[in-house]
């Protein structure tokens, strides 16, 4: 959750540490800091401070006064997700040694640092945060006998947890050392200059050439020399990967937020996603990375889904998707109650992994057990490269683009999308004709189009949200495919408006939540032309009973619903599987608009950070 960045090389460091810090302020954060090293090795310093990078940059502006021509080629930043202590200038990163002479930037938990803190205080270390990273630092220095790389190494093994560390020191003025265990890092390769980055969004400017570093990995870097090794020093090789995006794709192009931009780039990350994947003649879909042909799938008899927030919702269409095409048993759970509970796996039982960024800690921990009890494991997401998408060994990327904004929009479409067409390509193995195959295929190649439809009623969805912005409580009904999406929607409002809202199946309205319903508590009916909107009605005339006002998002054309609603946002007719893309896309523009309305930090919402990578 929390960004670091690394720079060595023949630059002023600052600039582009700062840079690359605001690269990752999509993250979430609530403090940020920076440590330099002189050319000459003289003593490290250090600017940090609670609140946003401007106020880092103020920082440094005041301590570099009369200064400001030194060449700093060596230095590391870092912005904070608290997690142990309160956003303050001593719980900032990065964190001093007790000598002074090496500063660490620190991403994961330390689960026994109370246990070495507690030793540390004992052979006369004094901490001055709050922090488990603190540690670190101190048992560097402790560790350290003239060699960097070793005193990391040694400090690391006595760590449990998940980390990403970058290390400088003094005493090392050209030199930075990274070591991983659970959190991500990447090496930026470029001439004469190595960028180390727990994103790529803060390397992509500087070079498209990025190593990923694997659990277990010491990284040693000068500006022109990586080296990576084992904690046991012994050499390893990591694959080079080439970034295929640029830095506009991480810029909002005119858009007043990253949220609205991605909303809008959905048609676009739709067709990437389907892009020579979709065979129609055949009735099925093309999915290489998979690794699996059609004698593998029809082996495959259970399918299980882990996967947390928005990834856990596209899971839940995906279980339909298995089932209804596929009559596959499937089953979707939060990917942290898949490990914790020591799941029944059998032989031929397939796990899928949703993660946009890949790194989500609870979901590659799900990864990593189904891998020990012998299911085969099936990654989707959107970050290539990513720990989920390497250690899965198979899988299928999105396509969508880098996802900056918190809240994640054009990563839920792909997701269903893309589940879609796996679910198709198993049933193609089984009972689903070519005939029905094909008209699924026709069905999702309309995708994009969709997409395009309903952002077109932009205007109409702002109009609402103008009536509803100042609501304290939401409700979202829906039955069948439409039950997930009134999850997916409560989750966006409540994540960015900060608004409580909740989404419930339609049938579970009357057993509880109906008590508080009232005229200052919308509810939002999702009613696509699908066989399960005549029991939802039902559900919109009790609220009407109640005067709770109704937000009805329904098919183009449909005058059943009319009279039942006070305000209705129009997607249009699609087939009953695909109806949650355009939904959630309404959605997804409803919550985005009551949000700016009310003057919400709409791509940084408190409290959130992108890429969760702690359990």
């Amino acid at each position: 959750m929390c960004g670091i960045i690394g720079y060595t090389g023949a630059k002023n460091s600052i600039n582009i540490i700062l840079s690359g810090l605001h690269r990752l302020e999509y993250r979430g954060y609530d403090s940020a800091g920076i440590a330099l090293c002189p050319k000459n090795g003289e003593k490290l310093v250090v600017v940090k401070t609670p609140g946003k990078i401007i106020d880092l940059e103020n920082s440094i502006q005041k301590a570099f006064t009369g200064t400001e021509n030194r060449n700093y080629t060596l230095g590391i930043g870092h912005t904070r997700w608290a997690t142990h202590g309160a956003p303050t200038l001593a719980n900032a990163h990065p964190h001093l040694s007790r000598n002074g002479q090496f500063a660490i930037a620190h991403n994961g938990i330390i689960e026994n640092y109370e246990e070495l803190k507690a030793r540390l205080i004992k052979q006369g270390y004094s901490f001055v945060s709050e922090t488990d990273s603190e540690v670190i630092a101190h048992l560097i220095e402790e560790c350290y006998e003239g060699d960097l790389r070793g005193a990391v190494a040694a400090t690391v093994e006595k760590l449990d947890g998940a980390y990403g560390i970058v290390v400088i020191s003094s005493k090392h003025p050209d030199t930075i050392v990274a070591a991983r265990k659970g959190s991500p890092i990447a090496v930026g390769i470029c001439d004469g200059e190595t960028i180390i980055a727990s994103d790529v969004s803060a390397i992509v400017n500087y070079t498209k050439k990025v190593i990923f570093l694997n659990d277990g990995d010491i990284l040693t870097a000068t500006s022109d020399n990586v080296d990576i090794t084992s904690v046991k020093n012994i050499p390893v090789s990591r694959e080079m990967t080439h970034i295929d995006w640029d830095i506009h794709d991480i810029e909002k192009g005119g858009y007043e937020h990253f949220m609205l931009k991605e909303i809008h780039e959905q048609p676009l990350a739709l067709a990437n996603g389907i892009r020579g994947r979709l065979l129609e003649n055949e009735g099925t879909a093309k999915l290489n990375s998979m690794q699996m042909d059609p004698h593998h799938m029809a082996r495959i008899d259970r399918i299980e889904i882990a996967a947390c927030g928005t990834s856990y919702h596209a899971g839940m269409v995906g279980k339909y998707y298995f089932e209804d095409f596929a009559s596959i048993s499937t089953e979707i759970q939060q990917a942290a109650e898949f490990r914790d509970r020591n799941p029944i796996i059998h032989r031929d039982t397939c796990l899928i992994a949703i993660s946009q960024s890949g790194e989500t800690a609870d979901t590659l921990a799900a990864v990593r057990e189904a891998h020990q009890k012998g299911a085969i494991v099936l990654g989707i997401c959107n970050v290539v490269g990513s720990t989920i998408a390497r250690e899965s060994g198979r899988g299928v990327y999105l396509h969508a683009g880098p996802e900056i904004s918190v809240a994640s929009t054009k990563a839920f479409t792909s997701q269903v999308s893309v589940l879609a067409m796996i679910a198709i390509a198993f049933a193609r193995t089984r009972r689903l004709s070519i005939t029905a195959g094909r008209e699924v295929i026709h069905q999702l190649s309309k995708l994009p189009e969709i997409a395009e439809n309903v952002i077109a009623q932009e205007p109409v969805i702002k109009k609402i949200a103008e009536k509803y912005a100042e609501a304290r409580d939401f409700f979202y009904i829906g039955r069948g495919y439409m039950y997930p999406a009134a999850l997916e929607g409560a989750l966006k409002l409540k994540e960015i408006s900060y608004i409580h809202a909740e989404g419930y199946h339609a049938a579970e309205l009357k057993h509880g939540p109906i008590a508080l319903l009232a005229k200052n508590v919308p509810v939002v009916a999702l009613v696509p032309n699908v066989p399960a909107k005549i029991k939802t009605m039902s559900n919109m005339l009790e609220c009407n009973a109640r005067h709770a006002p109704v937000i009805a998002i329904a098919t183009e054309g449909d005058k059943d619903i009319n009279g039942l609603y006070d305000d209705v946002i129009r997607i249009p007719p699609c087939a009953e599987f695909l109806s949650p893309i355009p939904v959630v896309i309404a959605e997804q523009l409803l919550a985005y608009h009551i949000a700016r309305i009310r003057g919400c930090p709409i791509d940084q919402p408190r409290n959130l950070a992108k890429s969760v990578t702690v359990e």
